[in-house]
């Protein structure tokens, strides 16, 4: 339904983008999309807490408006305090990710004459440009891809078409002295780890196992090993630093901000399925991604330098959150299948420098 985007007509957009940090990721394709399509327009991401710190930052956003859903935009009250934030912008354009029906109910109360999304759930009626999928449902496309095609039906195009994040020199800074003070030089080589997956535990390989490969990559490289992880990751990550003695760990010691620029100064990363993995992946850092129970065809990292383990088990991709039975998915993977993927890769990459 819809048709192509006056160009002229927008001056004020708004993109409600994912919940999930790794997801919001994902999306900043399309905000280089939009930017390259509406160069004069005012840009304002619309975001829960967390994934709000991504964008504070990025080159192709004006303002980052955080939708705090559990506190002052919670209930009735709060969600009519946001359509009021909302309305006093008077926004052109919505591009909503998430498929709720609060996502598009929001904007259309704020008078957003004009707003993009799936129609799924019923929301058609809610929106006035939905995206025709009968042509993806052929092939099967990464996240990244298929949401490009999406905008592009209704003509936002451009932009590199990458991930993209960005820091500040000074948040750079503060995490090359968090470092200096943990015993680690501007120029030695950092070898990030990243044991949690905040989805569930059956996307989580094990502790001992990123420990062992951690150390036999350390060894390996004269790398340093630094741990990062949420606060509710810390007690993973001291498993970890118990096994492997001289490894720095900073799970929960950072905000967002502060984990985008300590994965932006790692030289390697090993990792879950996660948002730190998509945030590597973001910055072009090289790395290994163990996956169990998610489709790696939709949402691997999208960068040309990782590489993906994982095991051809007959109940994968699953997508649950906990696993039923004997997580086979991730049992069968071995540190030495992550540590061959991780000196395979690093051959290629350190050969294109």
């Amino acid at each position: 339904m819809g048709r192509k985007i006056d160009i002229e007509k927008i001056r004020r957009v708004v993109v409600r983008v994912p919940n999930w940090l790794g997801d919001a990721v994902m999306a900043t394709p399309i905000l280089g999309a939009v930017r390259a399509s509406f160069p004069k327009a005012r840009i304002a991401v619309l975001a829960t807490p967390l994934p709000a710190q991504l964008f504070t930052t990025h080159p192709a956003v004006d303002e980052v408006l955080v939708y705090d859903k559990k506190g002052t935009h919670a209930g009735i009250g709060g969600r009519l305090k946001l359509i009021q934030e909302l309305c006093s912008r008077s926004f052109d354009l919505a591009i909503l990710f998430p498929n709720s029906v609060d996502a598009a109910l929001v904007p259309l109360l704020a008078g957003v004459r004009r707003r993009m999304g799936t129609g799924h759930q019923g929301r058609g009626l809610l929106l006035t440009h939905t995206y025709d999928d009968a042509p993806m449902r052929e092939t099967r496309l990464h996240q990244v891809e298929n949401d490009l095609r999406r905008v592009g039906q209704f003509g936002i195009a451009g932009g590199s078409g990458k991930l993209e994040l960005a820091t500040t020199a000074a948040e750079d800074a503060a995490i090359a002295e968090l470092l200096a003070d943990a015993g680690i030089a501007p120029g030695e080589f950092v070898l990030g780890v990243n044991p949690g997956a905040t989805y569930g535990s059956a996307k989580r390989w094990y502790p001992d196992r990123f420990a062992a490969a951690a150390a036999e990559l350390g060894a390996a490289w004269g790398a340093k090993v630094v741990i990062t992880g949420s606060p509710a990751e810390a007690p993973m990550a001291a498993e970890i630093a118990a096994l492997l003695p001289g490894a720095v760990n900073l799970a929960g010691k950072t905000d967002v901000r502060g984990l985008m620029a300590l994965i932006k100064r790692c030289n390697f990363f090993i990792t879950n399925d996660s948002g730190p993995m998509h945030i590597a992946a973001a910055f072009g850092v090289p790395l290994v991604a163990v996956f169990g129970p998610t489709d790696n065809s939709a949402t691997s990292p999208y960068t040309p330098d990782a590489i993906m383990v994982r095991k051809p088990v007959d109940c994968a991709p699953c997508m649950l959150r906990e696993c039923p039975t004997d997580h086979r998915c991730m049992t069968e993977v071995t540190a030495a299948d992550v540590v061959e993927a991780a000196q395979r890769l690093w051959r290629q990459v350190s050969g294109k420098q």
